[in-house]
């Protein structure tokens, strides 16, 4: 008798979201992670939107071959979540900071590897690739080739030119993890300046896509959240997951854009895209197939508002508050390079504001790096910072980011020689900003 003919899968690749830029790649019987959260909220004070939690002890359980990760922003590479990790995991980094290394190696893991622009990494089935972004010496954009089958994970990257053109000699491209928002976090620090940011899809989005020839796009970077109260969860993200597939399906109409939220799994291979079980360990909470509700006239609260909703923090807290802005503050700024709008002199105003919403100033004249403290009130601010105090305290001691600082820049109605100067001005340039995130 003839023997029977042994009926052979075609080669597939097992894609799970876990949240925000994470995934979950399977294939071969290798199980990698890229850029791996199990947080919620996650970087302090960022909710998962859709909601969702995490089994950290079947977490702890599962053998995963390699970790992949982006870069070094806390959404990222997060040190609660490799904690939850075995040791034995391969670790790849992109990164410039050899300090984070370090702290990886602390928490107990045995093989961390800093990831190299270009140089492929290969694990099992799997080549990885990190290729330069925009800005490398902050993002980096991964492609993965596996079963087949070729991945690029764009992560929260702008496109570099040079690299579109490397993939695009590449593609066409199986799926494309694309981020498809626009976050305005710089433009809800200075709302009382900002232009009114429309939902519209970047036109270059679609010519770079375009470009690389996708047979599917995954809206990634999570859309997230604040508290309940706070008048960012209508002004953070301009761009929906509707609005997001209607323009790239109309424009790339041999394109699929399929979404996935929280825990949910595909199988790819060179035929199709089809659902497969989801992730037992991430626990999606309350309604998925949410969208963000932007409303591009929120009116913002004022910041002693913020303050009272964000409560009291301790008076040793607030002690700590106050004598940095009394001595820390002052050697930090010293030590950073020139802005452009402080090159002339001005007078800075800087507002915390305690639980109780009463607000505490402190006035400096800075020019170039030279700043001091000075105690009469001026007639002529140059520029003026509002801040809750227990969001300052923990932005100086538990790891607070600018997203969630509720940090409130030039509302206030200056001279007319200082709105001239300022009519080009950059919320960056910010001497608080600029301390405590430089």
């Amino acid at each position: 008798m003839p023997k029977a003919t042994e009926q052979r899968l075609p080669a597939s690749l097992k894609i799970s979201r876990i949240l925000h830029a994470g995934y979950v790649f399977e294939a071969g019987g290798h199980r990698i992670l890229f850029d791996p959260i199990f947080e919620n909220p996650f970087s302090r004070n960022c909710f998962a939107f859709p909601s969702v939690r995490f089994n950290v002890e079947e977490i702890r359980k599962i053998q995963f071959s390699a970790v992949f990760i982006s870069h070094f922003h806390d959404d990222h590479c997060s040190l609660d979540s490799l904690n939850l990790l075995d040791r034995s995991v391969l670790i790849f980094l992109y990164c410039i900071h050899s300090e984070l290394f370090v702290l990886i190696r602390e928490l107990g893991f045995h093989n961390v590897n800093k990831l190299e622009l270009g140089v492929a990494v290969v694990i099992g089935e799997f080549k990885v690739i990190a290729q330069r972004a925009f800005e490398p010496e902050i993002d980096s954009i991964l492609e993965i080739h596996v079963a087949g089958l070729k991945v690029l994970n764009v992560v929260d990257a702008l496109m570099d030119a040079q690299t579109l053109a490397h993939l695009s000699t590449e593609g066409p491209w199986d799926i494309v993890l694309w981020p498809f928002q626009t976050m305005l976090e710089t433009s809800v620090l200075a709302p009382s300046r900002r232009q009114v940011d429309h939902a519209s899809i970047p036109p270059e989005w679609t010519c770079e896509l375009g470009r690389l020839k996708p047979r599917y796009v995954v809206p990634s970077s999570c859309q997230f959240v604040h508290e309940n109260w706070s008048w960012y969860n209508h002004a953070m993200f301009p761009i929906s997951y509707k609005d997001f597939a209607c323009a790239i399906e109309l424009a790339l109409p041999e394109t699929q854009v399929v979404r996935m939220n929280p825990s949910v799994s595909i199988v790819l291979d060179r035929s199709e895209l089809r659902p497969a079980p989801a992730l037992s360990w991430v626990l999606p909470e309350g309604p998925q197939d949410v969208d963000y509700d932007y409303q591009p006239g929120a009116i913002p609260l004022a910041v002693s508002e913020i303050a009272m909703k964000c409560g009291f923090t301790s008076r040793e807290n607030f002690a700590k508050v106050v004598s940095f802005c009394e001595g820390e503050l002052l050697g930090r700024y010293r030590q950073l390079e020139i802005s452009s709008y402080f090159s002339r002199e001005r007078i800075w105003r800087l507002s915390i504001y305690d639980g109780g919403g009463e607000k505490t100033d402190f006035h400096y004249r800075i020019r170039g790096t030279f700043i001091e403290r000075i105690f009469d009130s001026p007639e002529h601010l140059g520029w003026f910072t509002e801040v809750p105090a227990a969001k300052l305290y923990a932005a100086l001691d538990l790891g607070e980011t600018l997203t969630s600082m509720y940090l409130r820049v030039n509302d206030h109605v200056f001279s007319a020689t200082v709105e001239h100067d300022l009519s080009d001005f950059e919320v960056l340039e910010d001497p608080l900003i600029r301390v405590l995130f430089n």
